[in-house]
């Protein structure tokens, strides 16, 4: 018997492991629900939530080829013991997964268990990752191999065994933790959804991504909104990839009228869209290479230099503040809402959060992490770490990108339009003030019934001066010899490379 162990690559098609395994004849796909990730402090009913939908849905595709998918709950080694006791396994397929370190070392374990069993483990790449990476330098080069490939199709068809397939129970069922998400606002998961979602993007909304990013106002409807189904597999970055380039060929060979009547900017649209395409797998690459990331700062020197809300009672007020979307920074807040509520949020106001958290707030970036990880349904470990310590201004290597929370809201929400939808207390308020509602005078805080201190926060921390103090300390940080060589050793790892 051999088994498709399906993780983070929860799709048919472009499936590898799946098409390896069944041309060996009897085969048993399974995904394990593990007691150890659901209730990690890193995981959320929003993740479970799209993971069931696929499930669901990767059942129903698998069913219809002749075996349907084996859902388990408990230990991975456990489920294994148990199946081989059955069946006998003589392999294990399986996609190579960089997750978080829990899922690192259960895939060690899974190792030596198979060693001690005798039993085959065949890890294939998923997406572009390489494993294991001996020259970054080349990193590219094999980035394109593994685009450049021929897509796996799937089986024709699968031999049925006479398996339980088991329910596949509910987040409440499982006792998973529920940060708010709202169902009405959730994206859904499968592979459907996933190549409706793209499609969408690429020939209707994406016309102006490239300049409409960056606004929450417009970011939501603009941006391609597939990065959970990259998360989570119901897309490779393969065939993204593909779907993309088909896309380009089919503008770039319009008459410049047909073009001009399709509207907006596809050309630079689809560039931009591509760019970071590829950064997607550079940066979870550095978790591949290094996973202690995901608890170390790159340049470790850096753990001791900001404040633990868990140990620091004046700090635990300043985080509970920024998690509850009651900072008094209107742009901060609903950024806060808006994300628990719905579980994505646009890049730029995602860097801006764990950039008020690290030098507004000066919180160690390890609690800001966490936090947020559980918030955002599209939680790649890979990216997750690798970007917010690149927020935070710990890798050593990077410029610090410190955001203003005044500024974004006056670049990118003018009228306070996103800022009133998801913070009704301020929807009273007039426009001068909807960015800083703490100026407003005590007697048209009256007026329009939002007083601050009592209706509203006022700011927890004064930016100028928190982010000034903030950056002192962490250049002051930076002088130092042995985080200097400690940088270098960074950059010579991790560093981007210039193409050749």
């Amino acid at each position: 018997m051999h088994l498709v162990w399906y993780k983070r690559d929860l799709r048919v098609n472009d499936h590898r492991p799946l098409r390896d395994a069944s041309s060996h004849g009897d085969m048993i796909p399974i995904y394990i629900i593990e007691p150890t990730i659901i209730h990690a402090p890193d995981y959320d009913r929003r993740h479970y939530d799209f993971i069931r939908d696929c499930l669901l849905e990767l059942r129903e595709r698998l069913q219809a080829l002749g075996q349907g998918l084996v859902v388990r709950c408990g230990n991975a080694l456990d489920i294994f013991d148990e199946l081989h006791t059955t069946y006998g396994i003589e392999a294990i397929h399986a996609h190579e997964e960089t997750g978080n370190d829990i899922s690192y070392q259960r895939d060690i374990a899974v190792h030596r268990w198979c060693e001690a069993h005798s039993i085959h483990f065949y890890e294939t790449p998923n997406n572009g990752v390489i494993r294991p990476l001996k020259d970054r330098d080349l990193r590219r080069k094999l980035w394109y191999h593994q685009m450049n490939r021929a897509l796996f199709t799937p089986p024709s068809s699968l031999n049925p065994t006479d398996i339980d397939l088991s329910e596949i129970p509910t987040w409440e069922q499982l006792g998973i933790r529920d940060e708010g998400i709202q169902t009405r606002y959730r994206q859904f998961g499968g592979e459907r959804e996933a190549h409706r979602t793209l499609n969408q993007f690429l020939y209707e909304r994406g016309a102006n991504y490239q300049k409409e990013m960056s606004s929450p106002l417009t970011a939501e409807d603009s941006c391609s909104r597939i990065s959970p189904h990259l998360a989570y597999g119901t897309l490779s970055l393969k065939q993204v990839m593909d779907a993309v380039k088909k896309r380009q060929d089919e503008i770039y060979a319009m008459s410049d009228a047909d073009y001009k009547a399709l509207g907006g900017s596809w050309k630079s649209a689809m560039r931009s869209f591509t760019s970071r395409l590829h950064w997607h797998d550079h940066f979870i690459q550095k978790l591949e290479d290094d996973p202690r990331i995901e608890y170390e700062s790159f340049v470790t020197q850096y753990d001791q230099l900001r404040d633990d809300p868990t140990t620091d009672e004046e700090a635990g007020q300043r985080f509970d503040a920024f998690k509850q979307g009651k900072t008094g920074y209107p742009m901060i807040d609903v950024s806060i809402r808006y994300l628990r509520a719905t579980g994505w949020i646009n890049f730029r106001m995602r860097a801006m959060l764990v950039s008020f958290a690290s030098y507004d707030l000066w919180i160690k970036w390890q609690h800001t992490a966490e936090f947020l990880a559980r918030l955002f349904t599209d939680y790649e470990a890979g990216i997750h770490y690798s970007q917010v310590q690149m927020q935070s201004g710990t890798t050593g290597i990077n410029t610090l990108r410190v955001y203003s929370p005044i500024k974004q809201a006056q670049d990118h929400d003018p009228n306070g339009a996103f800022i009133r939808q998801w913070i009704p207390e301020l929807r009273p308020v007039l426009d001068e003030y909807i960015h800083e509602p703490h100026k407003m005078p005590p007697m048209t805080q009256l007026e329009v019934g939002c007083e601050i201190g009592k209706d509203y926060p006022a700011p927890i921390v004064d930016h100028k001066q928190a982010v000034k103090e903030a950056k002192n300390k962490v250049w002051e940080l930076r002088k130092r010899p042995d985080v200097k060589r400690a940088a270098t050793k960074v950059a010579e790892k991790h560093g981007s490379r210039k193409r050749r």
